[in-house]
């Protein structure tokens, strides 16, 4: 899927500090590119959107988001193709889901063409800080905050619409060790588990620290009536493949709806591959690892798309997965979706917005 954008007002900055990017070692996060969207909702309506240098901004002490906590962000990514364009993968579906977000922290949408032009013209200034390596991509961040300077309670009036972006390696981190969480909750049905807003990443972190120190990479977490059923891990979807069938929990209102969990089970139904989505219990997983029928299991996201588990510990037992080799779904599934991002493979269900570069 090919869409031009309409102008957007552009400041650009005097000097570029791509210079000072290092891209043969690039730690995620650590650069960003040299602009910035920025948009403002006030009065009861967006205002243009702008695309100036990245830089900090003004802010108040007495800004609502700081207190109150209203502040929803995505995460998604761009890449150059085989052919020399830009792809940008499934903006739309990120629209919607970042639009989600916002209705449940009572925050104004962001209009789907909005959201999506303003990507395309900022990704087309600063395509330069693109990396072409292989494996590596443009991560890009759209977020938004309550900007209102206000101590009382309220719903805000006045919110910033942002987008930055930076220039990333590809993922690299060795197949993860988990713990079962029975103590502590990420979410619970009902709140906010579903949308990608900061408080439930923040939320998350003490329970995750003490699984490091214990010598754990992620949280496998479970629901919060009885710690029985398996919601996600760490922050990403998690998926397991049983007795040949890719099985992965049910989205509820404690899951994150995720871009690469919907592309991965769009793909494998391609790929003849029988899926259930359903309730999965800490019972079933630790039964099937015990017993040989469940053969992989794997984390997806935006940052990683297919994240190895190596071992999950379920009370206090440490059980292995096995490793994940060349004819696994999850490395197979990768492969196809790279090679469709990449422009390899057709794109039959029209998930790329390319960018031409002329």
């Amino acid at each position: 899927m090919t869409t031009l954008t309409t102008s957007i007002p552009v400041q650009r900055v005097s000097k570029s500090r791509i210079k000072e990017v290092d891209f043969n070692n690039l730690e995620f996060g650590k650069y960003i590119a040299d602009h910035m969207i920025v948009a403002d909702f006030k009065d009861g309506k967006w205002h243009e959107p702008t695309i100036v240098p990245y830089g900090d901004m003004l802010m108040s002490p007495a800004m609502l988001s700081l207190h109150y906590g209203q502040a929803v962000f995505e995460g998604m990514k761009a890449f150059w193709t085989s052919d020399k364009n830009i792809n940008i993968f499934r903006p739309a579906r990120h629209a919607q889901r970042f639009n989600r977000s916002l209705n449940r922290m009572c925050m104004p949408e962001v209009p789907e063409e909005m959201f999506v032009q303003s990507l395309h013209a900022l990704i087309e200034l600063d395509k330069d800080w693109i990396p072409t390596s292989e494996g590596s991509s443009f991560y890009i961040r759209p977020f938004m905050f309550a900007y209102e300077a206000r101590l009382g309670v309220k719903v805000a009036d006045h919110f910033k619409f942002i987008i930055i972006n930076s220039p990333v390696a590809a993922y690299q981190a060795k197949p993860y060790r988990l713990k079962v969480e029975d103590h502590y909750v990420r979410t619970a049905e009902g709140g906010t588990g579903f949308a990608k807003c900061a408080g439930n990443y923040g939320g998350a972190f003490y329970p995750t620290q003490i699984a490091r120190e214990e010598g754990f990479d992620q949280i496998l977490w479970t629901d919060h009536k009885e710690h029985k059923y398996i919601d996600e891990v760490g922050m990403m979807n998690v998926m397991f493949v049983i007795n040949g069938t890719l099985v992965t929990p049910q989205l509820n209102t404690a899951i994150l709806d995720g871009i690469t969990r919907d592309t991965i089970l769009t793909l494998a139904k391609d790929m003849g591959m029988k899926i259930e989505e359903r309730r999965v219990s800490i019972d079933e997983i630790e039964a099937g690892l015990k017993s040989g029928a469940v053969t992989e299991a794997f984390g997806t996201g935006t940052a990683a798309v297919v994240a190895p588990i190596a071992l999950i510990n379920i009370k206090g037992q440490d059980l292995a997965v096995p490793e994940a080799g060349p004819s696994s779904f999850q490395l197979r599934v990768k492969e196809k979706l790279n090679n469709i991002r990449m422009g390899k493979e057709a794109d039959t269900h029209q998930w790329n917005y390319i960018i031409p570069v002329r």
